[in-house]
């Protein structure tokens, strides 16, 4: 008798057993980490900053994790800070603000420098904190209909903790004006300040959109993307002197010796997909 075909069950990631305001799903190498507080549009409060920040420190250990996309579920992105949690806030004292506001900055650096590509996809509002996690990721896709506000000075507070982030992304001139108004402004202008690098007509078009810069992600060497990152943060607003010179000449050595890098050379001289390419993408060039 003939010996039954048996299908290994699909690895699984790493349990985060502590997660109650975000949801882990991982598709084909793609983690979606989903903000999931509809009934609140995704506010912040101090458990999701806790989660959000495992769930990063997690997927960015994950090594068949090729890139994460940061999405939110029901009618928002994330529409800023809880107001239950702004109301205990209220109550701290200097020391207590200051624990706690350590913990939102060391969840904005922890999404800023995952060495995975990010991207967010955005719809509906995005407000605060909000904008804070679109500046941090590497890439934002937001449908035509997304909002944003840096509405921290319409309630006496300052954007501090993603204030880094936001200004890298939009420059400091837009950031000034909508950081001191605190006035919502719509996708197309987040899109020329660079807030945001793509638009979509509408939410139903944003998968797709999403899914189109995936597929350009998931060719990429994901060693190259981590060193890729790691540039980008070494040298950005640095004068270009003898010692950037002699780092970015250092890191293409260390790459171009590297097992990927030697296998991604060797993939275009062949003219066949690189080992790392998914199995439903790969394309062997033709002369």
């Amino acid at each position: 008798m003939a010996r039954k075909k048996t299908t290994a069950p699909a690895p699984t990631l790493p349990e985060m057993p502590s997660l109650h305001t975000v949801a882990v799903d991982e598709r084909n190498g793609v983690a979606l980490l989903t903000l999931n507080r509809p009934d609140v549009r995704n506010a912040f409060d101090e458990q999701m900053i806790a989660d959000l920040t495992q769930a990063l420190e997690v997927l960015d250990a994950t090594p068949r994790v090729r890139a994460v996309v940061l999405l939110g579920a029901g009618a928002a992105f994330c529409a800023g800070a809880d107001l239950e949690w702004m109301r205990r806030m209220a109550g701290f004292d200097y020391a207590q603000n200051v624990e706690d506001a350590g913990r939102l900055a060391r969840l904005m650096q922890t999404l800023a420098r995952l060495s995975k590509p990010t991207i967010a996809r955005v719809h509906g509002p995005a407000y605060g904190g909000g904008v804070g996690l679109v500046a941090c990721c590497d890439i934002a896709v937001a449908a035509q209909e997304a909002t944003f506000a840096l509405s921290e000075a319409r309630l006496g507070l300052v954007a501090a903790t993603i204030g880094p982030y936001v200004i890298e992304a939009m420059g400091a001139r837009a950031a000034r004006r909508y950081m001191l108004t605190g006035e919502r402004f719509d996708a197309a202008e987040a899109y020329r300040t660079g807030l945001v690098h793509d638009l979509a007509a509408s939410v139903a078009d944003l998968d797709e959109r999403v899914n189109a810069v995936l597929g350009a992600l998931l060719v990429a060497g994901p060693h190259a993307q981590a060193a890729s990152k790691a540039l980008v943060r070494a040298v950005a607003h640095r004068p270009i002197d003898e010692r950037v010179i002699a780092d970015t000449a250092e890191r293409i050595a260390t790459v171009r010796a590297s097992d990927e890098g030697r296998e991604g050379v060797a993939a275009f001289l062949t003219r066949r997909s690189p080992a790392w390419v998914p199995e439903s993408l790969r394309e062997d060039r033709k002369a």
